[in-house]
């Protein structure tokens, strides 16, 4: 084992030797360029190996945001590192916005971007899909900028740190807007899986939580987005589900949740699930994700709930979000408009490593891809079929890093990338 420490789970050890912090990006070329193995190490919060290194990981996470506002274009460009709930602040507080937020704030925008990290809402793309523009140092030391003109850039923006460590990104922005969050209780699955896509497509950004247990999901999150100078309204009940009246926490203990109750708020105050003055989510968790084509939601649903007395002893919830199709090349979402369905585990690696493979042969004839950053025993041999753009990213990581300064067991297990 290295000295680097855990994820921020603590469920996984980093093995790398150590980490640096280089102060330039001259001094991250020049160490880029005399690694062996060299990876970079964003906020911990992938589940598994994704980001870890047999030799050296780099960490850009201090680096100062030093954004650049272009309101001609409306773009923001920041560094790799920032936090999401850090650059959602200071745009905000500056009359601007992002699409769409994670349910944490808390991640840093570089992973986010590399991992096809989401929010949810049925015409929201994931984060990757604000990303016009990367500044990254590739495998033989260079610095190289790319974007949306660039050929394969759509093969550039979800790259699982197999092509270079990204420095500086550029995203899309749009005028800032309120949205007020109300919560509903007792969604009955029988409701839920006849009304999928009506319900889902009913707020801005929808949520639907459940155990698997009983006949009714417990919790539906509405994020609606207000008109300006309105704070819009909410009926008392909503596809028979049940106005919350007090606040709900996704966390055991407390709430460190954004505010509910249809209270209008800033989106970056809302989007988010948890706020970024909290401990993020439970923290003593592991956690799963499976992306499907959102056509087959019902039945994909279904397939799962029949393992429901198997998953409820090991789970804290799980979520259900929706994400628009995109056109990035390894994107769980490319291609298909996608239903993510999400397990936050009790920390309990034996139990998830069990009910992994069983939640994955029951998604599997729905073709089911996994959230690249979380706890899943799906394979190279596995993922190979669900990515038609898959064989041509093999190209670009050679070409990018001949080397192999950047590959890892994670890239060789998953992608065939050999270390």
């Amino acid at each position: 084992m290295g000295n680097v420490g855990t994820n921020w789970a603590g469920n996984y050890e980093f093995r790398a030797a150590e980490v640096r912090t280089p102060e330039s990006v001259q001094q991250l070329q020049e160490l880029v360029s005399t690694s062996p193995r060299i990876r970079a190490l964003g906020t911990r919060h992938s589940f598994n190996d994704l980001a870890d290194s047999a030799g050296t990981l780099v960490s850009l996470v201090d680096r100062e945001p030093e954004p650049r506002l272009d309101t001609e274009r409306g773009t923001i460009t920041v560094a790799a590192g920032t936090r999401y709930g850090v650059l959602a602040s200071w745009l905000n507080a500056r009359g601007f916005a992002l699409h769409n937020m994670g349910s944490l704030p808390h991640i840093s925008v570089a992973g986010a971007v590399a991992t096809g990290t989401h929010g949810s809402g049925n015409a929201l793309g994931s984060l990757a899909t604000a990303v016009s523009w990367l500044q990254m140092v590739t495998g033989e030391g260079h610095l190289l900028e790319v974007d949306r003109s660039h050929p394969q850039f759509e093969g550039m923006v979800v790259s699982l740190g197999a092509l270079g460590i990204v420095t500086r990104v550029t995203l899309d922005i749009q005028p800032t807007f309120n949205v007020r969050q109300d919560v509903y209780t007792d969604l009955a699955w029988d409701v839920a899986l006849a009304n999928f896509e009506t319900i889902t497509s009913s707020a801005y950004s929808v949520s639907l939580f459940t155990d698997w247990q009983g006949d009714a999901l417990q919790l539906a999150w509405f994020k609606t987005r207000l008109p300006a100078g309105e704070s819009g309204s909410m009926p008392s009940t909503l596809f028979g589900a049940v106005a919350a009246t007090t606040e709900t926490s996704l966390a055991e203990g407390g709430s460190n949740t954004t505010i509910q109750g249809g209270i209008p708020g800033a989106w970056s105050e809302r989007l988010p699930h948890f706020r970024l003055d909290s401990t993020p989510s439970n923290g003593d968790e592991l956690q799963t994700e499976y992306f499907v084509d959102r056509r087959t939601a019902p039945d994909a649903l279904a397939a799962v709930r029949a393992l429901g007395d198997s998953i409820a002893p090991h789970l804290l919830i799980t979520e259900l979000r929706t994400v628009a199709a995109d056109d990035l090349w390894l994107s769980p979402a490319t291609a298909r408009q996608s239903l993510a369905i999400h397990f936050t585990w009790k920390n309990e690696p034996e139990a998830v490593a069990r009910l992994a493979p069983r939640i994955q042969a029951a998604l599997a004839p729905f073709d089911a891809r996994p959230h690249w950053g979380k706890c899943n025993t799906m394979t190279a041999t596995d993922i190979a079929p669900l990515y038609p753009k898959l064989p041509e990213f093999v190209v670009l990581a050679e070409r990018m890093d001949p080397q192999h300064r950047f590959r890892n067991a994670y890239l060789e297990r998953v992608l065939g990338l050999a270390d």
